[in-house]
């Protein structure tokens, strides 16, 4: 299977080629992007046998259609689609056998928002600094795939594992709940805003990206009313806007924010937020800090 490639027949409304990230560039100015669903592209990686690393596919809402022109072993992972290979139905979570010339497609998700297709070998394109991801906030990495676009396979591992299916739950369509700690900012909010913030059911709106997820709820009333100076920002920090509205960001995000940051989600839990849709409700559970340093 080395020197495989894959051709893209249809790209759906957002593919693009992630790995794990490219940490260590903030100082640069430069984000550490990677897979939304960290979570998904390890599993999918591990049942075919790649290095945890190794770069993968994104699909929002499924839609993807690939034909390889050798055999090739996939795994698709994160939010379900109704998958087909050469016409026949193909399951998530499971090691599968696509031959020569037979088309993978991925129908619409039904629950969840990101899909994660991880090929024997790991998707051969060029790094930079040395991550395969497309970041879309900087637009560094490979460009977002198209129809027409031919993608190189790596050479597959020496070994193959031993398991060939993952007993993992689907991304619920309801409510999700993530933990988050309080803080850096909360001093800049009354007294009950995290209790608020606890309380509220979060609506993810429709203005949500791979950069952060806007969501609606009920207004964080602050007690500073002054100008913060830009500070740095992590994946799963809750900045809040002037109007009260939190914005959670994900895996693109930038690296400093001029707004109050009042809590930041676990990163653990940050991979569950990458498959809420738009429309769907977070609910926050406060837990304590760290020890400092921890």
């Amino acid at each position: 299977m080395s020197g495989a490639g894959l051709e893209v027949l249809s790209a759906g409304p957002l593919t693009t080629v992630q790995d794990l990230g490219r940490p260590g560039h903030a100082s640069w100015g430069i984000g550490r992007s990677g897979a939304a669903d960290r979570r998904s592209l390890r599993l999918a990686n591990r049942l075919v046998g790649n290095a945890a690393e190794a770069a993968g596919l994104e699909v929002l809402l499924g839609g993807l259609e690939l034909r390889p022109d050798r055999d090739v072993v996939v795994a698709l992972t994160g939010a379900r689609c109704a998958a087909t290979i050469g016409g026949r139905a193909a399951d998530h979570n499971t090691v599968l056998r696509v031959p020569a010339g037979s088309p993978l497609r991925l129908g619409t998700a039904s629950a969840g928002l990101r899909t994660y297709v991880a090929v024997r070998g790991g998707i051969d394109v060029p790094p930079v600094l040395g991550s395969r991801s497309y970041d879309v906030l900087s637009g560094l990495g490979p460009p977002v795939l198209a129809a027409g676009t031919v993608l190189a396979v790596g050479a597959p591992p020496a070994r193959f594992p031993s398991v060939d299916m993952a007993p993992v739950p689907d991304p619920p369509a309801g409510p999700v709940r993530l933990r988050v700690m309080s803080g850096p900012h909360d001093d800049w909010f009354t007294a009950d805003a995290l209790g608020l913030l606890e309380r509220t059911a979060w609506t993810v709106t429709t203005a949500s990206d791979r950069i952060g997820m806007r969501l609606a709820g009920a207004e964080l009333p602050r007690v500073r009313s002054t100008e913060l100076p830009s500070a740095g920002v992590v994946r799963g920090a809750l900045q809040v806007t002037p109007a009260g509205q939190p914005t959670l960001f994900m895996s693109d995000h930038p690296l400093t924010g001029g707004y109050p940051v009042i809590a930041v989600v676990v990163d653990a839990d940050v991979d569950r937020a990458a498959q809420v849709r738009p429309g769907q409700d977070l609910q926050f559970t406060i837990v304590p800090n760290p020890p400092r340093g921890t």
